[in-house]
């Protein structure tokens, strides 16, 4: 396939006009973000004021359609940023300010390394607690890596939006779900710096329709970044469960993913040890790959209770089920 290049996408979007400036959306810079993927799949940000976002939807509309009408191009995404404006502090410098969330109990799963499993644990988590009777919302905030939607089994879903202009969470396995990559191509990558991932998640939690919720229980990016330090500092969370796997390694990025929100005065609720042990389904022999007993050391080392610990197994890879559901369905949220 021929590549496309920038210039070609700011040709087709220098015909989509403006109405308030009268010039065209590329020269009034209302374009903030333009990115291609390998396979020309599209992903156009365009920054509107929050109160003509509802006006602007045709112009969002015109854009998509002139990208699309261009050979050899892929996936189109156009999304509409309306980020409001707070007053500016004292130093002068604008901040979001912390939000109002309607949920009685916000549980952040985390975790200092990638690959442990995190996401799994966050998706079954949910469901676990939705089983039991909750109504439970399920927030991706792994901006560069939304898996929740896979894990979910509703990618390429468009979330709906209410009389509010707020997306409505997509209802899977019973739990509300919201992601970025419900509203990105899902092989797209997004090539942000940190103020965009802050931003960007901040939109998640106050532009969605979260009422009526119980309990939200957070997906967190790995690492102590500028995600985990916007999510620790703009809302009110109940606590974190970290997720690690025996590996000392793993254990060395889970003590700087405690330490982060013991700092940041968010309760660590607990250890949750995944991959804990492989188990032959031939002659039930059990084989402790990454090794034993250290997550559970780590736990009393830190004094904070091992909530779970979780086999490695197929049926754990080929999607949810209730062997990690059951393990998970009795931690207690306090």
């Amino acid at each position: 396939m021929k590549p496309i290049h920038q210039k070609h996408l700011k040709k087709a979007l220098s015909r989509v006009m403006d109405p308030a400036s009268g010039k065209d959306i590329i020269k009034s810079g209302l374009v903030t973000d333009l990115h291609i993927s390998s396979s020309n799949d599209v992903t156009c940000l365009i920054q509107v004021d929050p109160k003509q976002s509802e006006t602007l939807e045709p112009l969002r509309q015109q854009a998509e359609e002139s990208l699309k009408a261009l050979k050899n191009i892929g996936q189109v995404s156009v999304i509409l940023t309306a980020e409001k404006k707070p007053p500016a502090d004292p130093h002068g410098m604008q901040k979001n300010p912390p939000l109002t969330l309607p949920f009685k109990k916000i549980i952040a799963v985390a975790s200092g390394k990638g690959g442990v499993g995190k996401s799994t644990i966050a998706a079954n988590l949910a469901v676990a607690l939705a089983k039991k009777g909750q109504k439970v919302g399920l927030l991706d905030a792994d901006i560069y890596g939304p898996s929740i939607p896979k894990l979910m089994n509703v990618e390429g879903v468009k979330p709906e939006s209410a009389e509010d202009k707020k997306l409505i969470p997509v209802l899977a396995h019973r739990v509300g779900v919201m992601s970025i990559g419900f509203l990105i191509g899902q092989e797209t990558p997004l090539i942000w710096r940190g103020p965009m991932v802050q931003s960007a998640i901040y939109q998640l939690l106050r532009d969605v329709q979260w009422e009526g919720y119980d309990t939200l229980i957070i997906d967190m990016p790995p690492g102590t970044g500028d995600a985990q330090l916007t999510l620790a500092q703009k809302v009110n969370m109940t606590g974190a469960l970290i997720v690690s796997t025996p590996q000392d390694l793993a254990l060395m990025d889970a003590r700087k993913a405690i330490e982060m929100f013991k700092k940041t005065n968010v309760p660590v609720l607990g250890l949750i040890e995944n991959m804990s042990v492989h188990v032959c389904t031939q002659c039930g022999h059990e084989d402790h790959i990454f090794g034993r007993g250290t997550v559970e050391a780590e736990a009393q080392k830190q004094n904070i209770p091992l909530m779970a610990s979780i086999p490695l197994s197929h049926e754990s890879r080929e999607g949810l089920n209730a062997s990690c559901q059951k393990k998970l369905s009795d931690i207690q949220l306090y």
